[in-house]
């Protein structure tokens, strides 16, 4: 926002939009994560919309860090998950859709929402109305805007366009 010198907007923070909580694979990588469970086990828990992968427990090594984040310090007991499938994802992001973006759409506001791949992912099967499957099937190109035009009921009043079509 500096380099555009927007810094007067508002912006709003939340651990809502984070990314998907992978629980005790946090901080393993893939080849990792596979010779510790095996191949197909990684996959169920990459593949399957409903199927979170172990939880994390207070002995992993990234606990106290994420558990002690100052982001998290306004949380009630329980709600940060220790892990998620991407339903619990969305279910931890679209309250901030329906409390804190839709009403500032509604008001007529611009909203430019910065966020991880897999709460964006939830809230475009949410404008979109996509089946837990095709939502599986969705790719989210890192860094590339999406723009979406909404009618009064907040439903898309036209395709979605990446920046880079909008720019043609």
């Amino acid at each position: 926002m500096e380099g555009t010198d927007q810094m007067w907007l508002p912006v709003i923070r939340t651990w809502r939009l984070n990314e998907r909580h992978y629980g005790g694979l946090t901080g393993l990588n893939k080849a990792e994560t596979a010779a510790k469970h095996g191949e197909e086990q990684v996959k169920i828990w990459r593949r399957s919309f409903d199927i979170p992968p172990p939880p994390m427990d207070q002995e992993h090594p990234f606990h106290k860090i994420i558990s002690e984040s100052r982001r998290y310090k306004g949380l009630k007991p329980g709600e940060l998950p220790t892990c998620e499938s991407l339903k619990d994802t969305i279910a931890r992001a679209l309250p901030f859709w329906n409390d804190v973006i839709a009403p500032e759409i509604k008001a007529g506001k611009n909203v430019i929402i910065a966020a991880h791949g897999n709460s964006l992912r939830g809230i475009v099967k949410h404008l979109e109305g996509m089946s837990d499957a095709a939502i599986m099937e969705l790719n989210l190109p890192t860094g590339i805007p999406i723009v979406y035009e909404l009618d009064a009921d907040l439903n898309p009043s036209s395709p979605c366009r990446s920046w880079e079509t909008r720019r043609r």
